[in-house]
């Protein structure tokens, strides 16, 4: 157990160091904030006063190393656009955006694994085709797109929800199913197909052969074992929101990490992208640790080796 989290903890180190180099070199290559961030009739002292406050003059792996010497000490600096820490920014949207995320998943699984369990147990029938259908249109349909069209439904037409903002419940009812919509479609059509392979097993015929209720073999057999490679799926499928809440923050204005993110990387504001990637690829890596500790939970005889 111990050698376990040994590793996974050396494993956590190397992915956020990768991360983070990757995207130092990249963020850079979009271009000199400099010019965004002062006016374009400044002064060519002015232009390089900012550029020698910044570090911006020093030669680009002197830059690198000097970053990744201040962010093992915790250091990532100041926004260049708002002159606050870079980590309280983060830090202050962080929350917004796992409300979101962790909503969409919740609302994802209530609805899709029903839908799965249905299809694969009423296989070829109508509402298993209507079941399949919806899993390819949820797949299809662009988030941003969604987004705006419930917002024309629900905010523009009738009125009834706020098109933008955060911080309660009533905002977050748009942005929520607009960004779990593509996740509901996976697990629907990934549970549908766990199931019925579950369902050809012996042990469910034998269970059915013995007269137990269909819904005690459904949940107590068939969905508990097809729930191992779900529950995968499922853990990961955070860290994929967490990520492309970016878009749908911005299109509903919600006031979380992505679109903090998004207006940062169009300032070429460096050290607040990297932070967020940093945290990002923690909080990545600490969902992958636990989903492997969940494993023992479902199914007892996994054992960490």
């Amino acid at each position: 157990m111990l050698d376990f989290i040994i590793k996974r903890i050396v494993q956590t180190v190397i992915v956020v160091f990768l991360a983070l180099t990757v995207v130092f070199f990249l963020i850079r290559l979009s271009g000199d904030p400099t010019v965004l961030m002062l006016p374009p009739d400044a002064p060519p002292e002015q232009y390089e006063e900012f550029r020698a406050q910044h570090g911006f003059d020093r030669p680009l792996y002197v830059q690198y190393f000097d970053f990744l010497k201040n962010s093992i000490q915790g250091d990532f600096g100041d926004s260049i656009r708002m002159g606050t820490s870079a980590v309280d920014l983060v830090l202050e949207r962080i929350p917004a955006t796992f409300q979101l995320a962790i909503a969409a998943l919740t609302l994802s699984v209530i609805i899709s694994i029903p839908i799965g369990v249905m299809s694969a147990y009423r296989r070829n029938s109508f509402g298993d085709r209507l079941g399949v259908g919806f899993t390819i249109l949820g797949q299809a349909v662009p988030n941003f797109w969604l987004g705006l069209i419930l917002i024309y439904i629900f905010s523009v037409t009738f009125k009834i929800l706020p098109s933008g903002g955060g911080g309660t419940i009533v905002h977050l009812i748009l942005p929520m199913i607009t960004l779990a919509m593509h996740s509901v479609a996976k697990f629907a059509r990934f549970t549908r197909s766990t199931m019925l392979d579950v369902l050809r097993k012996d042990y469910i015929r034998t269970a059915k052969a013995s007269g137990t209720p269909t819904s005690k073999v459904l949940v107590k057999y068939a969905l508990r074992n097809a729930l191992i490679p779900l529950l995968t799926l499922i853990s990961l499928e955070l860290g994929t929101l967490l990520g492309g809440a970016v878009i749908v923050e911005v299109v509903f204005s919600w006031p979380g990490l992505g679109r903090l993110l998004m207006d940062s990387l169009l300032n070429r504001d460096f050290p607040v992208v990297l932070v967020g990637v940093f945290f990002i690829a923690v909080i990545y890596t600490v969902i992958n640790f636990i989903t492997d500790m969940l494993y023992v939970v479902v199914n007892p005889q996994i054992r960490l080796r």
